[in-house]
């Protein structure tokens, strides 16, 4: 299973950044004056990091916000996936700060959300001597794994990012796994139910959820019919007429391509019990027959003599 942390913390990050604060960075989120507007830099922090070295992360943010005391202060947010030891870290984030300081001459907050699968790495400052002069950089982190025995905590934790690191954990833990994860997620999807939060926020972590814990192809099919039971039980439609038709749509053509397969499956067993063993191009061409076709052959089989006479127009 190809799995996909980027997309959907991107789109919680973006829409709830005060609850990631408040879960993540509890202390810089009471600083932070929430009753004041924040905005969202990513064009200018993308012109700033554009000739940057990037290593494999979830997203960069760049946010403006004021603080409680009347100051105002620019936040660079740093989230990142690491399936190893980065030595280039600790420096990357270092040429963000020193540049977005230069450009906007307003103090810097470099914050950092170590998302990879180890718990040993943790770069938290980035740190030069040379001829007397020191620079250092140092940053507060926040370690993913560090929840990773705790996971009774965060299903409990009413801040909906909890359910995200949980989610994120889980993708990481089941990867190889389908059935653990299938299980994994309808557990995250029954608690995020259950928290009866507006329509919304439920739309939105679900999707998240959704999209991080990728499921092989019958047992998606199956997860969201069960999706679908659970909003009917609950008499919460929150999944939108347009996902409920695709994926009806979906699970149709998926139990028709079932049915199609197993015609041509079973046409073969027959044939194979009648002629012997087949070639590999009548297997192709029993793969790729339309029902049809696949018909017509199975009633000539009752009487043809050889193989030929099955397949002759």
């Amino acid at each position: 299973m190809d799995d996909d942390y980027d997309a959907p913390w991107k789109e919680v990050v973006t829409r709830y950044f005060p609850e990631f604060m408040a879960f993540y960075f509890p202390d810089a989120h009471a600083l932070i004056d929430w009753s004041r507007p924040y905005d969202f830099l990513d064009q200018e922090l993308a012109a700033l990091s554009r000739d940057a070295a990037v290593g494999k992360r979830i997203l960069d943010k760049l946010v403006r916000v004021h603080l409680r005391d009347g100051g105002e202060q620019w936040v660079l947010v740093h989230l990142e996936v690491q399936g190893w030891r980065d030595g280039a870290f600790a420096e990357r984030i270092f040429t963000y700060h020193y540049r977005v300081y230069d450009r906007y001459r307003r103090p810097v907050a470099s914050l950092a959300v170590l998302a990879d699968s180890g718990r040993d790495w943790r770069p938290a400052s980035f740190v030069y001597r040379l001829l007397g002069c020191e620079m250092r950089l140092a940053f507060p982190i926040v370690k993913l794994q560090d929840h990773a025995d705790r996971l009774p905590e965060l299903l409990a934790h009413q801040n909906p990012f909890a359910l995200v690191t949980a989610a994120h954990l889980l993708t990481q833990q089941t990867k190889r796994h389908a059935g653990h994860r299938h299980a994994a997620k309808w557990c995250l999807t029954k608690l995020l139910y259950q928290r009866r939060w507006d329509r919304q926020r439920i739309i939105d972590f679900y999707h998240a959820i959704d999209w991080m814990m990728r499921l092989p192809e019958a047992l998606d099919l199956q997860f969201r019919e069960d999706v679908l039971e659970l909003e009917r039980r609950e008499s919460m439609p929150y999944i939108n007429n347009f996902e409920r038709a695709g994926r009806k749509i979906g699970r149709q053509e998926g139990l028709q391509e079932g049915r199609q397969e197993g015609r041509s499956t079973m046409l073969a067993e027959l044939l194979v019990k009648r002629f012997g063993a087949l070639d590999p191009g009548t297997l192709a061409r029993l793969a790729t027959a339309d029902a049809e076709r696949l018909s017509g052959w199975g009633l000539k089989l009752l009487d043809a003599r050889t193989l030929d006479e099955v397949f002759r127009d």
